[in-house]
């Protein structure tokens, strides 16, 4: 259930191409022409997951020769069903490095590949196609069963892995692994849509109900043999999981749009109730893959921001999962499994050790008029760049100019204040700082109304990151609103006003014509009455 990284583009090496249609069902010399060419170079040619790219990815590519499978439709420890096989080639493994080929390959090429990864597994044809499981309907949630399904979160003990409030930093978390022996990090509940087989709740119904094959992740139905719940109490702790993702995908927008206050108004800590009806924006974080030593298992998926400002000061608020507050002792052992498994495969050696947590903002050192940005890994030696660089074991920010990232220099500038906060798995960090620059050459100088460029750096200490070996982001911009001008208010009260106006003229308009109207009927009565 880990983000997506760009390591996909090694299971993309090639340019797609159409095949032929026509392959049938269990054409397994089609399957293993479309697996050799698309699938080998991860999961091995011959099936056990070793293949030559495997090297750079946690979790590792699928053994398909053991028979088990994560995301199936079928009781645990169960094989799956074809149509299991089949979700999972047309929508991948969202978390993890295994893209979805739906858009690539014809759909006859794709069956015709689920009985190619079959052979892999003399099961499939010893015990013959299982059965899926019923599991009727999620029913609808409420404040009485989100609450149950709390209650038998933590009596089922899902926060021993997950975290009291599903941010995968449980107690459990160091000791992880799954059954070939490689670390594994616990889900993080708040990020639904990048589950591995679903993000709905009858998708987490199904992967509590039966489990994940291969994973520390079990099967919970011997608890409703064993009448310890039952079925509609294991559906609301599947509502309360739902509950605690955002509503909908998160939506990726360009531009943060920073809040203008009063003066004096702008928040310095990270549980200023100002924050609270400040909009936050959700910027996601890939692996980064471009300078050595790289790193292709980046624990920082995501950072949202939020900005206020009040014509003179900035401040910025960002939030991301962070298991551990690093260093964190207790999980040394589980940083220096991963550095075992994920050694840069250039450079030097990594050594394990206590790292702190951190991020870096990126700005252009000036404002540019276009849409021409510095190269987004830290600038270059002919477009330089401005840093704020926060770590979890130092006081306050550090301000830097870089030529990339090799390349960073500390820099004596405007005063940066810091406000950091952990718990239960998230980091908040509070940046504020004015908009005038005391080196206006190297530090940008901010301004109400201009887009201004910005990206993000994560690292996770405890998760080995460090220097090049992080999270990274694109370019994104931030927009300080402008002050509003009295006539924005004036104005709709005038249109109002000209508005209720114009209808009472015109309803006065139709009542004088209705009683011009009648009056004219009336006389032609009397005319004609007369007349008679």
């Amino acid at each position: 259930m880990r983000v997506h990284t760009a390591m996909t583009t090694l299971a993309l090496a090639a340019v797609f191409v159409a095949w032929p249609a026509g392959a049938q069902d269990g054409d397994l010399a089609r399957g293993q022409e479309v697996y050799d060419r698309w699938c080998a170079s991860c999961h091995g040619f011959d099936g056990a997951g070793e293949g030559p790219a495997a090297a750079y990815m946690l979790p590792r590519p699928r053994d398909f020769t053991g028979g088990l499978y994560q995301i199936r439709t079928t009781t645990g420890g169960e094989l799956p069903t074809d149509d299991d096989i089949l979700h999972v080639i047309d929508e991948g493994m969202p978390g993890t490095t295994m893209p979805g080929w739906q858009d690539q390959l014809s759909r006859a090429d794709r069956r015709a590949l689920v009985a190619y990864l079959k052979s892999f597994y003399p099961g499939f044809e010893t015990f013959g196609a299982p059965e899926p499981v019923s599991i009727g309907r999620a029913g609808r949630a409420s404040e009485d069963r989100l609450a149950e399904g709390r209650m038998f979160y933590d009596s089922i003990e899902c926060w021993q892995c997950h975290g009291g409030l599903g941010r995968g930093d449980g107690s459990s978390g160091p000791t992880l692994e799954d059954d070939w022996g490689y670390p594994i990090r616990a889900a993080d509940l708040t990020q639904n849509w990048r589950f591995s087989g679903g993000g709905s709740v009858e998708d987490i119904y199904r992967r509590i109900l039966t489990g994940m094959d291969g994973t520390p992740m079990p099967a919970h139905a011997d608890l409703i043999d064993a009448g310890f719940m039952d079925e509609e109490q294991l559906w609301s702790v599947a509502h309360y999981v739902r509950s605690l993702s955002p509503e909908r995908v998160p939506r990726v927008r360009e531009v943060v749009r920073v809040e203008r206050r009063e003066p004096g108004e702008v928040p310095s800590t990270v549980h200023d109730e100002r924050w609270e009806d400040v909009d936050s924006f959700y910027i996601p974080l890939v692996a980064q893959i471009i300078i050595e030593p790289r790193w292709f298992d980046p624990s920082v998926n995501t950072v949202w921001v939020q900005g206020i400002h009040d014509g003179e000061e900035l401040a910025l608020r960002l939030s991301w999962s962070d298991r551990t507050r690093s260093p964190d002792p207790e999980w040394s052992d589980f940083q220096a499994r991963v550095i075992d498994v994920m050694e840069p495969k250039e450079g030097d050696p990594v050594e394990p050790g206590p790292l702190p947590d951190g991020i870096t903002l990126q700005f252009p050192t000036n404002i540019p008029d276009g849409t021409e940005r510095p190269y987004f890994l830290m600038g270059d030696s002919r477009n330089p760049v401005y840093l704020w660089q926060w770590r979890s074991d130092q006081e306050g920010v550090e301000a830097a100019t870089a030529q990339g990232m090799r390349e960073i220099q500390p820099l004596s500038g405007r005063t940066i204040d810091v406000d950091a906060h952990w718990e239960d798995g998230l980091w908040q960090v509070v940046l504020r700082a004015p908009f005038t620059a005391e080196d206006p050459r190297n530090e940008v100088e901010f301004e109400v109304g201009r887009p201004i460029p910005i990206a993000f750096y994560a690292w996770d200490g405890d998760h080995g990151e460090e220097g090049t070996r992080g999270s990274i982001g694109s370019w994104y911009f931030i927009h300080l609103e402008e002050e509003t001008p009295a006539a924005v208010y004036v104005a709709p009260l005038v249109a109002g006003l000209f508005t209720v106006g114009l209808g009472l003229f015109v309803i006065a308009r139709a009542q004088r014509r209705e009683r011009l109207s009648s009056e004219a009927n009336g006389h032609e009565e009397v005319s004609t009455t007369t007349t008679a």
